[in-house]
């Protein structure tokens, strides 16, 4: 499934284990397609596999800019994530989404990877 990305499309790849790659542009108008799409993997052949507790992990690393759009869809994929009894693991996570999630709470709520995983501080 594809969404904006830059003017154009945003690319979302579903790999094994459950991984939900978001880049480009993230809009409001995205968020619920991200959603079905979190919810489609997880419903599928690997969401029923052996490791059902295994976390989703989140790649917004190619993500062009952290605002409260993309907030709001860490929030959303965060409870799509919950309601299939698993957490959502961001990552490749930039200084600036890391302040965002910081700010608003979210930081507590999802998991990061490891700091070697995250992108560098300028």
């Amino acid at each position: 499934m594809s969404f904006g990305h830059r003017t154009g499309l945003t690319v979302v790849a579903a790999m094994n284990p459950i991984v939900l790659v978001v880049t480009g542009h993230v809009t409001r108008d995205v968020v619920p397609a991200l959603c079905t799409e979190l919810e489609t993997l997880l419903n599928g052949p690997r969401g029923a596999a052996p490791d059902q507790g295994a976390p989703v992990e989140c790649d917004v690393g190619g993500v062009e800019r952290a605002d409260l759009a993309l907030v709001e869809a860490v929030a959303r994929l965060a409870l799509v994530a919950r309601r299939a009894g698993r957490q959502l693991r961001l990552r490749r996570v930039g200084p600036e989404l890391q302040g965002l999630l910081d700010l608003v709470g979210l930081a507590d709520v999802v998991a990061l990877e490891e700091p070697e995983g995250r992108v560098p501080r300028p």
